[in-house]
């Protein structure tokens, strides 16, 4: 348990390390030492593998240290390896000393000095920094399976708090410190503690769910981290090995506020109040059972008991295995359940609360699409409720064929601009049905009602695949908007052309071996019925079809 097995290139670098303070020591009269710290440590003693090492050096600053050995390296050695970078210190992006980084032998390598911290009151910025013993370094780090060391020089795991091997070999997620101590020097440790616990499976001590429910830490993760590092911890969670686990522990530790928040002075006034933050991990618990059918989750999960469902159409999870980061947005968008029937106005338009959220409380952006396709996925949610609820009452007004093709193609729920899928919508949708089949507790769910509605979306994507509208999501019109406009001889383009093209789409979704002659003819001869005035700009006065076709987004 306790042993690393290096790999070639990581006994090279050691050696590498090893001789470097030696002649720096016997050239210039320097002693320092070097060990290979954190995160590192931990994966090797768990088997797992790692690419970038953090080195602490003891009594040297990283950049002086690594230009020397970069020397040493291309001059002694004859190794090629790459220049010294300077990356300067970053209080809020948690940066505190300058880090100087290089890559050799495929290893990607930061240098920083061992260190010892103090802090003030209301900031996490570090008041005092300086050189520390690795003792005192590994006491000022998050947590104990983080504070180990690995000794270049005597190839030896070091464990400075007495607890992380240990912790390690046991599953616990601990602080070195008392966990006020280390929660109260820096908030952000409590999100760390909830992303690590997750990702290994691991239990955090009483103490410490203790701590992070205290409500002066929670307020102090409020007003002393910024929302960028809030984001940037939770899409760690969220594109972690257990998404579920994180939200579970956000909840259980009364988190939810302080996390999914919207902070003060942004403007933005919601139309109601959110609903429990049980419903996120209700929506993320559905949303685990339904894309995990074989896996057993509920002796892991601390709050809502863990549904025996019946497996979904394999339709609705295939974005999953893809590289869309569809899970992301769908533990994300779980997670901002609570806020689904929310909105605020921005510029005279309605917006999704979950929108507000996202770009002021979490500060994520483009990335992973979470800021459009998050929102999206709600909005979509909506449409496709009522859009099966007509379904299975009979109320289409078209062939099924292009109804369906039409709801599907709806740029709510699939546009590949804000990473949504067709698929990936129908599976939120029906998570939202779902959520509202627990208990207001949370302590039980309706498993029938909800077999039911996992039969009818089952029905409804059969019907996808036996009309063979997957492929048709994507396609592209039969005609362009240049051939519509020649083709009706109209003077130019306008707003009727988008329009044209709508009924054009829903031509070929009806006609799905029909040729470009066909749906040339068959729309001048719309045109010499009166169906179609290309004179006209105004919203549904193109025929009745099209009117309709609006109806559902409105």
């Amino acid at each position: 348990m306790y042993e690393i097995r290096l790999t070639k290139e990581e006994d090279e670098l050691c050696t590498l390390l090893d001789q470097c303070t030696r002649h720096i020591k016997e050239a210039e009269g320097i002693e320092t030492s070097c060990r290979i710290a954190g995160g590192w440590v931990r994966d090797k003693l768990l088997g797992s593998r790692c690419n970038d090492i953090d080195i602490a050096l003891e009594n040297m600053m990283g950049v002086p240290f690594a230009e020397r050995f970069v020397d040493y390296c291309r001059t002694v050695k004859d190794i090629a390896v790459k220049n010294v970078a300077k990356i300067e210190s970053n209080p809020d992006q948690s940066k505190h000393l300058e880090t100087a980084r290089t890559t050799l032998l495929g290893i990607e390598l930061d240098f920083v000095n061992l260190r010892s911290e103090e802090y003030a009151e209301n900031s996490r910025i570090p008041t005092q920094v300086t050189f520390g013993t690795p003792l005192q370094d590994a006491m000022r780090r998050d947590i104990t399976i983080n504070a180990l060391f690995y000794n270049v020089h005597s190839r030896e795991v070091e464990d400075h708090t007495g607890k992380g091997l240990d912790d390690l070999r046991d599953g616990v997620v601990r602080t070195p410190l008392p966990p006020r101590e280390t929660f109260k020097d820096d908030p952000l440790r409590v999100l760390r503690c909830i992303r690590f616990a997750s990702r290994f499976g691991f239990t955090m001590v009483p103490e410490l769910q203790e701590a992070a429910k205290d409500p002066e830490i929670q307020e102090a993760l409020r007003v002393k981290i910024s929302r960028e590092r809030v984001g940037e911890e939770l899409d760690k969670m969220m594109g972690g090995r257990n998404p579920l686990l994180s939200i579970d522990f956000m909840n259980k530790l009364s988190l939810y506020p302080a996390v999914f928040s919207i902070p003060e002075g942004t403007g933005v006034k919601l139309s109601g109040s959110l609903s429990s933050s049980q419903d996120a991990l209700n929506a993320a618990v559905i949303l685990h059972a339904l894309s995990n059918p074989t896996n057993d989750i509920s002796t892991t999960l601390s709050g809502s008991p863990v549904p025996s469902l019946p497996p979904v159409h394999r339709l609705l999870l295939s974005e999953l295995s893809m590289p869309t980061n569809a899970s992301r947005r769908l533990y994300l968008a779980s997670a901002l359940t609570p806020y689904r029937h929310l909105t605020y106005m921005s510029k005279a338009k309605v917006r999704p609360a979950a929108e507000a959220v996202i770009r002021d409380g979490l500060k994520l952006g483009a990335q992973y699409h979470y800021l459009d396709g998050v929102p999206t996925l709600f909005l979509a949610a909506e449409l496709l409720q009522r859009g099966i609820a007509e379904y299975e009452a009979g109320n289409i007004d078209k062939p099924e064929r292009a109804w369906i093709g039409v709801l599907l193609r709806d740029k709510l729920v699939h546009n590949p601009a804000t990473g949504s899928t067709w698929a990936t919508s129908l599976l939120f949708s029906l998570v939202q049905e779902l959520v509202a089949l627990w208990s207001n507790d949370g302590s039980t769910f309706d498993v029938d009602a909800a077999s039911k509605r996992i039969a009818a979306y089952n029905q409804f994507a059969t019907r996808i695949e036996e009309l063979a509208l997957p492929a048709a999501v994507d396609a592209r019109p039969i005609l362009d908007g240049r051939e519509v406009v020649k083709i009706l001889g109209a003077a130019s383009p306008g707003p009727w052309t988008g329009q044209v093209l709508g009924r054009v789409v829903e031509w070929q979704l009806e006609h799905p071996q029909g040729t470009k002659e066909e749906c040339e003819a068959w729309l001048r001869a719309e045109q010499a019925a009166g169906n179609i005035n290309t004179s006209v700009a105004k919203r549904g006065q193109d025929g009745d079809t099209d009117a309709k076709a609006k109806k559902a987004k409105r």
